[in-house]
């Protein structure tokens, strides 16, 4: 029996990996309010021996983090340097859950996992000093890279495009920032397949397969509903400043999730459509 405590429960990820019904798997969950991932000692007390721990707790305000950077910091980097001690010590794996932020975004071709970061935002860095540390305290811990994950409820993006599509007669969508959309079930799916093998260690990187703009996302959310994809249209980074500076570029290479042995997971419109089908109609409507 694999035990798995997930982090970070209450979030869209955390959440979903709690509905995951798994032969041989035992999942137990903590939100934030259950266990504050900064106290030491309620870590080592909720980290039990042999436990995989799936961090989906993180700080994930981007734009806020520009202005409060230790309230970041304290959530995406002191935070799992905890886990991966209490989990070291009782002799517990960490699979902690990272960004492409990390990434300058600057790039053509997808990142891999030993490509240079450069993180441009608080947020990045943050989160780039999560994943140094808990590789620093753990050397069994696996960190694992995402972007652009939703579920399509809540206030994600393809949740905002659902919204938006009942309130809007157009919508702009910027059309220069590239990246793989992710949606969580699958995402789940791997973290839960990387959890039952051991011998997996290091860095590696997880996303749907294929690339997109948001506003090829958008369109592709609307054309799902019924909705006529050309309300949706296309604007620049520049005609939506933010504190924080998107990455132009995220796209993520799934390499070396593949020479792990890894299930791959499936194209993002694939995902996309059948997230968008699962959903109840007052949600898609």
């Amino acid at each position: 029996m694999t035990n798995i405590l997930v982090t970070g429960a209450g979030g869209q990820l955390g959440g979903n990996l709690l509905r995951r019904d798994v032969p041989g798997v035992s999942i137990r969950g903590l939100t934030s309010s259950d266990l504050d991932i900064t106290d030491a000692d309620a870590v080592r007390d909720a980290v039990r021996p042999g436990d995989v721990v799936l961090n989906c707790a993180a700080y994930t305000a981007v734009d806020a983090a520009e202005t409060d950077e230790d309230a970041a910091a304290a959530v995406n980097a002191t935070g799992p340097r905890i886990l991966a001690e209490a989990s070291a010590r009782v002799g517990a794996r960490l699979v902690h859950v990272s960004t492409d932020y990390v990434f300058p975004g600057d790039a053509s071709t997808p990142y891999e996992v030993d490509d240079a970061t450069g993180p441009r935002t608080a947020y990045g860095r943050t989160k780039l000093a999560g994943e140094r540390a808990v590789l620093a305290a753990d050397p069994t811990a696996v960190v694992v890279r995402t972007a652009w994950v939703y579920t399509g409820t809540g206030s994600d993006f393809v949740a905002t495009m659902l919204r938006l599509q009942r309130e809007r007669d157009t919508v702009s969508v910027v059309d220069d920032q590239v990246g793989s959309p992710t949606f969580a079930g699958d995402l789940a799916a791997g973290l839960l397949e990387l959890a039952t093998r051991p011998q997996v260690r290091g860095v590696l990187h997880a996303t749907n397969a294929g690339r997109a703009t948001w506003f090829e996302l958008a369109r592709a959310v609307f054309a799902g509903v019924g909705a006529d994809p050309e309300r949706v249209r296309p604007c620049t980074t520049a005609d939506f400043p933010r504190p924080a500076p998107r990455p132009a570029y995220s796209v993520l290479s799934s390499a070396a999730w593949e020479r792990a042995g890894l299930t791959p997971l499936r194209p993002w419109a694939d995902a996309l459509a059948d997230a968008l089908a699962a959903l109840p109609p007052a949600t898609t409507d």
